[in-house]
C-alpha cells in the first residue's frame, strides 16, 4: 500500500500525462486544420502518422489508472477522479481519430479541390481545438464551471454542421457529376461535428469529478 503522499504524487504524474495527451491532439487538430486550407499532403499525412502515438499515450495512462485502482481502492472523490481519466482518454483517443479523419479529407481535397467555400468546417475544427484546450484546462482545475461554459459551444458547431451540410446539397444540386465529393464532404462535417461531442463528453465527466453528479450538457 502507497501512501497518501505517493498517492498524490501519482495522480500529478497522471495529470501531466494527461496535459501532454490533450496537448498532442490539439496539435494534431490544428495540423489537419492547416492542411486542410493549405492543401498541404506531407502535413496531412504527418496527423495519420501520428495517430499511434496519441494511442499508446491513451494505453499508457489507462494502465497506470487501472494499477492505482487494483492497489490502492480509492473511494469517493478520489475513485471519482481516476474513473474521470478514464473517460478522457476514451474521448481524447476519439477526438484524435477524427483529426486523422480531417487530415484525410485534406489529401482528397488537394487532389479534387472544392470550388466553394470550406470555412464553415475550419470554424468547426476552430472551436472544436479551442474547446478541446478548455475541457483539459477544466480538469486541471477541477472548475466545474468552465466545463459546463467549454461544452455551451459546442451549440456553434453544430449551427456550422447543419448550414454546412445544406450548402453541399445546394452544391450536388448545381453539380450532380460531383456527388461523391459532396459526400465525402458531409461526412467530413460529420466527423467534426462528432468532434464536439466528444468534448462535451469530456466536460460532463469533469462535472462528475467535482460534484459527483451524472449532468447531460448542451442537450
Amino acid at each position: 500500500m502507497i501512501t497518501r503522499i505517493q498517492f498524490n504524487e501519482e495522480l500529478t504524474r497522471l495529470h501531466h500525462d494527461i496535459l501532454a495527451m490533450g496537448t498532442r491532439v490539439e496539435d494534431d487538430l490544428r495540423k489537419a486544420l492547416e492542411a486542410l486550407k493549405s492543401g498541404d499532403v506531407a502535413l496531412a499525412k504527418e496527423v495519420r502518422a501520428g495517430d499511434e502515438v496519441v494511442n499508446a499515450m491513451q494505453t499508457k495512462i489507462e494502465d497506470q489508472v487501472a494499477m492505482l485502482i487494483a492497489t490502492q481502492q480509492p473511494v469517493a472523490r478520489d475513485l471519482r477522479e481516476l474513473v474521470t481519466m478514464l473517460k478522457l482518454t476514451d474521448n481524447l483517443e476519439r477526438i484524435g481519430d477524427h483529426a486523422v479523419h480531417l487530415a484525410k479529407a485534406a489529401k482528397r481535397l488537394a487532389e479534387d479541390p472544392y470550388p466553394r467555400s470550406l470555412e464553415r468546417l475550419a470554424t468547426m475544427a476552430i472551436v472544436g481545438s479551442a474547446m478541446l484546450h478548455d475541457a483539459i484546462a477544466a480538469f486541471l482545475a477541477k472548475d466545474e464551471a468552465l466545463a459546463r461554459s467549454t461544452a455551451a459551444r459546442d451549440d456553434e458547431i453544430d449551427a456550422n454542421h447543419k448550414a454546412f451540410i445544406k450548402e453541399v446539397l445546394d452544391y450536388i444540386r448545381d453539380n450532380p457529376d460531383k456527388a461523391q465529393q459532396a459526400t465525402r464532404l458531409i461526412a467530413t462535417s460529420g466527423f467534426l461535428e462528432r468532434l464536439g461531442d466528444h468534448v462535451t463528453n469530456l466536460c460532463e465527466s469533469v462535472v462528475y469529478m467535482v460534484s459527483g453528479a451524472h449532468t447531460e450538457l448542451n442537450e
